[in-house]
């Protein structure tokens, strides 16, 4: 199977992990800090599970393992800022956003690598830029404009953060099997989560759906145990095998199925994401996709 083929399959089934948190966030959790306490505990339990029983590669360096590390700290990071973003904003309106990793990356390969980018690739940077902006557009309400607020620039610092993470991946690889990173990267991404949202409120929350047998318990273990766990090992395997770049580029397309997932299901189960389903606002998600993908695609080039 070649690298592009496993980056485009893990990203239709990190759409899929986006749909299920959204899910959990819109319908279930009171509040923001619950689901990223769930992932917390089930991706540190995940690394420590995987770094028992497959134990250190004889020929792992501390130089990888700290990349390792430092990769899933950023990936966490990253993470959280979507979460907080995601439990109040529309799904197919936050991912996109968050894929515009590959602008950050091409800038730094800019500025500290001497890589220099095409008229193609400057293209894509101001495509993916736009498509980004026209997803924050709103009408209606006495306004029309493209809305820079505080969640769109959170999105975009995770998305640079998200963008180091796997560059540090990358490097990560080059020295330890992709088993034993996933597990590295795991446990420090739980560890992060945990550190963020170990409060009061959110694990009332969580042990309110355990008393109750919440289908959120459903939603969450599938997701968390499962589901995103076979995302981030096929990306780490598409990174081992390609460049760091064109994989990114790759991932981006998670973009698109997020909002082919997400309408489709608010078209069959009416309000069941907070997705507005108006011809216009289905027309500029689609479009706003179209061109970050697009984008996306050109930098790789």
């Amino acid at each position: 199977m070649s690298w592009v083929t496993i980056a485009l399959l893990s990203a239709s089934i990190a759409a899929v992990v986006s749909i299920f948190d959204k899910t959990v966030l819109y319908r279930y959790a009171k509040t923001p800090l619950t689901l990223p306490l769930l992932i917390g505990i089930a991706q540190t339990s995940v690394g420590i599970v995987v770094l028992t029983a497959g134990g250190v590669p004889g020929d792992a360096t501390g130089s990888a393992v700290g990349l390792a590390l430092i990769s899933g700290v950023l990936f966490g990071i990253s993470g959280m800022l979507l979460m907080h973003v995601l439990y109040t904003q529309e799904v197919s309106r936050t991912i996109p956003v968050t894929q515009t990793a590959p602008i950050f990356a091409a800038l730094i390969g800019l500025s500290f690598l001497d890589e220099a980018l095409s008229i193609l690739q400057w293209g894509g940077v101001l495509a993916t830029v736009a498509g980004a902006a026209l997803l924050s557009y709103r009408s209606g309400g006495g306004y029309r404009t493209i809305v820079l607020h505080r969640p769109t620039y959170l999105l975009l610092s995770g998305a640079l953060l998200m963008a180091i993470a796997n560059v540090l991946g990358k490097l990560a690889l080059d020295d330890l099997p992709v088993m034993f990173t996933h597990g590295l990267r795991m446990g420090s991404l739980g560890l992060v989560f945990l550190a963020f949202s170990a409060r009061r409120a959110p694990w009332q929350d969580v042990r309110g759906f355990f008393a109750k047998r919440s289908p959120a318990i459903f939603f969450f273990g599938t997701n968390e145990l499962f589901i995103a766990n076979v995302g981030l090992l096929l990306l780490l395997w598409a990174l081992s095998l390609g460049p760091v770049g064109l994989v990114t580029a790759l991932a981006g397309t998670r973009a698109m199925f997020v909002v082919l997932y997400s309408i489709g299901i608010a078209m069959i189960w009416k309000g069941a994401l907070g997705e507005e389903t108006t011809v216009q606002a289905v027309s500029l998600k689609a479009a706003s996709s179209v061109l970050i993908v697009g984008g996306v695609w050109a930098i790789a080039v």
